[in-house]
């Protein structure tokens, strides 16, 4: 048995294989979990479990050898492309800085697995460091902002934007339908603006917002602090007449900027949102970054995203977590005001601690240098004879050249290294920032005629470097001890350490996550994330500059093709839930462009996930519910009868394949032809890509259009919650609907092209690179093994479980796919425990709960994906008996139904080790009821948290003394 479990291409016998590394179990690991599940080989589970009416042949992927690359060979072939990218230094702008990550957070966050394996802090009690330093980052935000409250991250600059204008229309409530977009707004905002705003029926007005007429059909006010073109304006009047018109007003800050400036909530801004890029995040040829979002507290239960909140342990001691929790749309679904799986964690906890490291006066150094240098250039270019606009500017200057053509000055500043911006209209942008210095300066007066060799520091003496009172930041900010206490490296690196000890990730144990898939991210992909040729080039660079990146995304575009069966991707959506949006608008522009605009239904099975329906909402689509069976399947009778009665309304049905519940349904194809039947299209959600790849795909389903969550399937880390990408894959009568950009033009963008979706045109380029290198080391062949081995590891983990745990819903023959339901329910009744209490009790065995009461209420999907090796199974259902026989306990009356070790869970060592001890079972019981924990444990660093008491008493900033005595 174990010669026909591993017979076939070699890739788990050869000693160079990736693959090898990659996937857990191999060898005589998989002989015996086969045994166990009762299967002569993967081939044969497979088969057993796989439709035959889907499955697909070998997964052929362009340019890669069957078996895949080894890692030193990946890795040098990607180092060969990206040496074709060329790095000049950027005064582009527009939204994008060159910045320094400072080396004690380049290595121990964005480089640190601890900090880049993490989930999505929805267990609260082992996600405390994580917490604490997204609190950190709202901090920052409210302070720079001078407002209330800040959410924990956002997408992107554009996409915040336009969940800022959701929020407008959500606050200043019905009968409105406009929103004004000032002209000095970033293209990239106004385009992501426009097309969230075209499928809801907002009309956006674009012109210039000073001497706007507004009225009550407005909503809101979008305008961009400084401008796009480097001009400091004063919305004070603005803000005035948006409020007797009953709209509010947006603005889009640099917070940079924001350390001189005053704030926006100083002069009367309603919602303050934009990038935290250039606090230490490297351009990335456009991201991921950390949008930011900040309002007043009134209007918490409209705002996007997640909250950080401040509560209380069982113990009485703070506690972060997620705060408002209701607004999720797993609860909300088509009634939610934004999908809540659009946050840059990782990106932000970078940003935070940016500031930490450079506290108030760090951060207005640099602003005063930045700004400096860029009176400095002024005063120069001046002294040239150009025309500079006489307004107010921080970092930007738009110039008319004298004597030279604009086009003339671009090129000569890229021949001595260097990005300028071409307005299109003869005048030339010049942005500086923290990277700048005086020969940059000289560099640039040098494009414009200049001799190169003049004395900046002379210049700065001439320029104006006072600004207006009226214009001036008074205010103080980051004034909390965590901002002013870590400014030598020691002190930082101890606290990134500190918060790194409390939180768990996949470098202590696995997190089996159903329908989230936290596998393994290896070091070699993550290496070239950082490498300068990726990380440091601006989005609008010239495309002969990026030529790298262009075979990058050509490549992935090729395999991604490839593996959905598809014709056509774009990798612009930069997040799950962002890529499912974008496929709706993709439907949608195809029903539209045959003329049949009436096709606004979209059907949803009840055990969706939660953002299908808020994503259907969002795409100006109408929610239809479809009953799924006892076995958890769709009802393929009610299906057709929802076809049948929204007939020529039907646009789309959304379906997750495998099913949400881990099942493989017999019948994808008849309910695809029944949909297609009725004129709609299919949109598959990718969640469980996982499942498909060399056994099936979307297009063998019967799909017409499939997001891919690389954060899943392809191994880009989660973060803590972000950064993901969500790029769509698409049949190719829809690829002419893929979404376009507004400056930089793709040559297939056609017509009837999408507007943008994100800020930057391929979502978040720089961590791509991690998808290319798992596709390129696993080869076709790797990536089918990998789906084997996923799926034997959800069936070897259901059949250890059976007994003690009922496993909900079943595929033929009894298998699950490569994810399971267990049932908890009954123990409820039996001993009084609920799922939470198994999800905390997990902790103390120092594991991450499986994904809890999703998508059925109660209940625990475990999905052990195909990187965990055996004795981690093991020992993860060693955790899930033990637990069961800690409930028997209590079943027998043994252990009282209030006073055991799961209602009491998690316990820390402070709670362990204290003088008292007032439960009737033992220390012992409480924190070593593993083996294994004696070798290692993870101590959670607080006891279970009150989340109803954060909820009451709302605090979304780090708390000072006076509140914590309180």
């Amino acid at each position: 048995m174990q010669a026909e479990a591993t017979r076939g291409s070699g890739l788990l016998g050869s000693t160079d294989s990736f693959a090898l590394r990659h996937i857990g179990p191999h060898g005589d690991d998989i002989a015996e979990m086969l045994r166990t599940v009762g299967a002569r080989s993967l081939d044969a589970l497979t088969d057993a479990i796989v439709p035959e009416g889907i499955r697909t042949g070998a997964l052929e992927l362009a340019g890669l050898p069957a078996g895949g690359l080894s890692e030193p060979e990946a890795l040098a072939r990607l180092r060969g492309i990206a040496s074709k990218n060329r790095v000049l230094r950027s005064c582009i702008g527009m939204g994008y800085s060159g910045t320094v990550t400072p080396p004690v957070i380049l290595r121990n966050v964005l480089e640190n697995p601890g900090w880049y394996t993490q989930y999505t802090p929805y267990q609260a009690e082992i996600a405390q460091g994580r917490l604490e330093a997204l609190l950190n980052f709202q901090t920052m935000i409210g302070d720079l902002t001078a407002m209330e409250l800040a959410g924990a991250s956002l997408l992107d600059e554009a996409t915040a934007a336009a969940e800022a204008m959701s929020m407008c229309f959500g606050v200043a409530g019905t009968g409105r339908t406009r929103f004004f977009v000032d002209e000095g707004c970033h293209p990239q905002t106004i385009a992501v603006v426009r097309t969230r705003a075209e499928p809801v029926g907002i009309e956006v007005v674009e012109g210039d917002a000073m001497s706007a007429a507004l009225d009550e059909t407005y909503a809101g006010v979008l305008v961009q602090y400084p401008t796009t073109d480097g001009r400091v304006e004063c919305y004070e009047d603005l803000a005035g007449r948006a409020h007797e018109a009953g709209a509010l007003l947006v603005v889009a800050g640099d917070l940079l900027a924001l350390t001189l400036l005053k704030a926006p909530g100083e002069f009367g801004a309603d919602v303050v949102v934009g990038s935290a890029q250039r606090f230490g995040v490297p351009m990335g040829y456009g991201g991921p970054h950390a949008g930011y979002i900040a309002t007043h507290a009134r209007h918490v239960r409209k705002m996007p995203g997640r909250i950080v909140g401040v509560s209380r342990d069982a113990h009485g001691n703070v506690a972060y977590r997620t705060a408002i929790q209701t607004r999720e749309q797993h609860i909300k679904r088509d009634r939610a005001t934004s999908n809540i799986c659009t946050a840059q964690a990782l990106l932000a906890v970078i940003a935070g601690f940016y500031a930490v490291h450079h506290g108030a006066e760090g951060l207005r150094r640099i602003a005063e240098r930045v700004r400096t240098l860029t009176q400095a250039l002024r005063v120069g270019l001046l002294d040239l004879g150009h025309r500079i606009g006489e307004d107010l500017v921080f970092d930007t200057l738009r110039v008319r050249p004298a004597g030279n053509t604009a086009g003339e000055v671009l090129d000569a500043a890229v021949a001595r290294g260097i990005n300028l911006r071409d307005f299109g209209d003869g005048s030339v942008g010049v942005s500086l920032d923290e990277t700048s210095d005086e020969t940059l300066v000289r560099d640039v007066l040098a494009a414009f005629g200049g001799t190169g060799e003049e004395d900046v520091a002379a210049l700065a003496e001439r320029a104006h470097l006072d600004i207006p009172a009226a214009f001036a930041r008074t205010s103080a900010y980051l004034t909390h001890p965590v901002f002013n206490s870590g400014h030598s490296e020691s002190e930082l690196l101890r606290y990134i350490k500190k918060l790194e000890n409390r939180d768990l990730s996949l470098a202590h144990s696995m997190i089996p996550l159903g329908s989230c898939t936290m596998k393994l991210n290896a070091t070699s992909e993550m290496i070239p994330v950082t490498w300068g040729e990726f990380a440091d080039l601006h989005p609008f660079a010239p495309a002969d500059q990026a030529a790298g990146y262009t075979e990058l995304f050509a490549d992935l575009e090729s395999w991604l093709a490839s593996a959905t069966g598809f014709g056509a991707v774009s990798l612009q959506p930069n997040a799950g839930a962002q890529g499912e949006y974008t496929g709706l608008l993709v439907i949608r522009a195809h029903h539209r462009a045959r003329g049949q605009a009436q096709r606004d239904v979209c059907l949803i099975p009840t055990s969706a996930h939660g953002t299908n329906p808020a994503s259907a909402v969002m795409a100006g689509l109408k929610v239809v519910a479809v009953a799924c069976d006892e076995r958890g399947n769709i009802d393929v009778a009610d299906l057709r009868a929802k076809c049948a009665e929204h007939g020529e309304r039907l646009a789309a049905l959304m379906v997750t394949y495998p099913s949400t519940h881990g099942v493989f349904e017999a019948s994808i194809r008849e309910i695809c032809a029944i949909v297609h039947e009725h004129g709609g299209q299919v949109y598959m959600d990718g969640a469980n890509l996982n499942a498909q790849l060399g056994l099936t795909s979307p297009a063998a389903c019967g799909a017409d259009v499939c997001h891919l969550n690389l954060h899943k399937t392809f191994c880009i880390p989660h973060g803590g919650g972000g950064p993901g990408m969500g790029p769509i894959a698409v049949a190719d009568h829809l690829a002419p609907y893929l979404p376009g950009h507004p400056v930089v033009k793709s040559g297939e963008a056609g017509e009837h092209a999408l507007g943008a979706v994100s800020a930057a045109p391929y979502g978040s380029p720089s961590i791509l690179p991690i998808t290319w290198m798992y596709i390129a080391m696993m080869g076709g062949e790797g990536l089918k093994r990998a789906t084997q081995a996923a799926v034997l590891s959800a069936n070897y983990m259901a059949e250890r479980l059976r007994g003690a745990y009922d496993v909900l819903y079943t595929g033929a023959g009894g298998r699950v796919a490569h994810e399971f339901i267990a049932e908890c329910r009954g123990f409820e009744k039996s001993a009084g425990i609920k799922v939470d209490d198994i999800a905390k009790r997990l902790m103390d065995y120092g594991f991450h709960a499986p994904t809890m009461s999703f998508p059925v209420p109660g209940t625990l999907m475990v999905e052990p994906t195909e990187s965990e090796p055996k004795a981690e199974l093991d020992r993860y259902c060693a955790a899930l008996l033990a637990i069961r026989g800690e409930i028997e306990k209590i079943e027998r009356g043994e252990w009282d139904r209030a006073d055991n070790p799961l209602k009491h869970a998690p316990h820390t060592i402070g709670a362990v080790s204290a003088d008292g001890w007032d439960h009737a079972y033992s220390r012992e019981a409480a924190a070593w009821a593993a083996p294994w924990l004696r070798d290692a444990k993870f101590w959670p660093s607080v006891g279970r948290i009150d989340n109803p008491y954060g909820d009451r008493n709302l605090m979304c900033t780090c708390p000072g003394v006076e509140e914590l005595s309180e």
